[in-house]
């Protein structure tokens, strides 16, 4: 049994604070020891259930956050950028289970911490076929599109009801509890970690309820970005087209172009807000 694993770090064990997200800053270093043990967590359960192979994907904004030094030997990791599907790289039909970990709620998302969709304030909403989408759901119908389930969600508590809600009787480990966007009550690493660690096992060990996540083709991604230089900026690439002021749209029949535009995407919008000073 191959066993997937894409890891995120706003839905990590003990993690409220966005200096913690990013190389550099304050509490960082322990964010990537925290990001590691979770991720391990998961990799023993995997392995609890009777995986043959476990593959983990730093999804994470530079993907360089995880410790190799520290994870769990039985796992491979794929680490770093300029990775074409971003947060499901390495993914195909191969695996018979997909889980993610330290994942958190989309964007607008009342007591989810560290809430967003794919950037941190450059993207609004994203819209699936017409639906609002976040992180879970994309990815989500990234694996569907191979064929994989998905069998595990860990974050807070707003992203096990997302995921929920969109995949059913998933399995789900809250490992905090959000109080507003920046701040949560928080459960012990230790605690959190035996729950993903068991949660994990449980869900491959009842792998035959699950069914891969289905959204029908084509696909049309929309973005709503919170500036009209950046919606201006993407709607140059070939195939993306402007809505609205705001608003972009790309559809294809293969979901794989949809998780690499986000790539792109992240990297123009970045380079915009960035570099506009106070009006980006």
């Amino acid at each position: 049994m191959k066993v997937y694993l894409s890891v995120d770090m706003e839905g990590v064990t003990g993690l409220t604070d966005p200096e913690e997200m990013h190389a550099g800053k304050r509490g960082y270093e322990r964010g990537c020891e925290l990001m590691t043990a979770d991720a391990n967590a998961a990799i023993e359960g995997a392995f609890a259930s009777g995986a043959t192979s476990v593959l983990v994907n730093d999804a994470h904004g530079s993907t360089k956050n995880l410790r190799i030094d520290l994870l769990d030997p039985r796992a491979s990791l794929i680490r770093g950028p300029g990775k074409a599907q971003r947060m499901a790289q390495g993914l195909d039909a191969t695996f018979q289970a997909a889980c993610f970990v330290g994942y958190h709620a989309r964007a607008g998302v009342p007591h989810g911490v560290l809430n967003h969709t794919w950037m941190g304030k450059e993207i609004q909403n994203v819209y699936l076929n017409g639906e609002l989408c976040g992180e879970t759901r994309l990815v989500a119908a990234c694996a569907g599109f191979h064929g994989v389930p998905v069998v595990l969600v860990t974050g807070d508590e707003a992203v096990g009801e997302e995921a929920r809600e969109l995949l059913g009787d998933v399995e789900t480990v809250a490992v905090k509890k959000g109080i507003d966007k920046f701040s949560a009550e928080l459960l012990p690493p230790v605690v959190a970690q035996a729950r993903i660690r068991e949660a994990t096992r449980r869900a491959l060990d009842r792998l035959t309820d699950f069914t891969p996540y289905s959204v029908e083709a084509p696909y049309t991604l929309g973005v709503e970005w919170n500036s009209t230089a950046i919606a201006a900026a993407v709607s140059l690439i070939p195939g993306v087209t402007a809505v609205g002021p705001r608003q972009t749209e790309f559809t294809t029949g293969d979901f794989t172009q949809i998780m690499a535009l986000f790539g792109i995407f992240a990297t123009i919008g970045g380079q915009i807000a960035c570099g506009s000073g106070p009006y980006g």
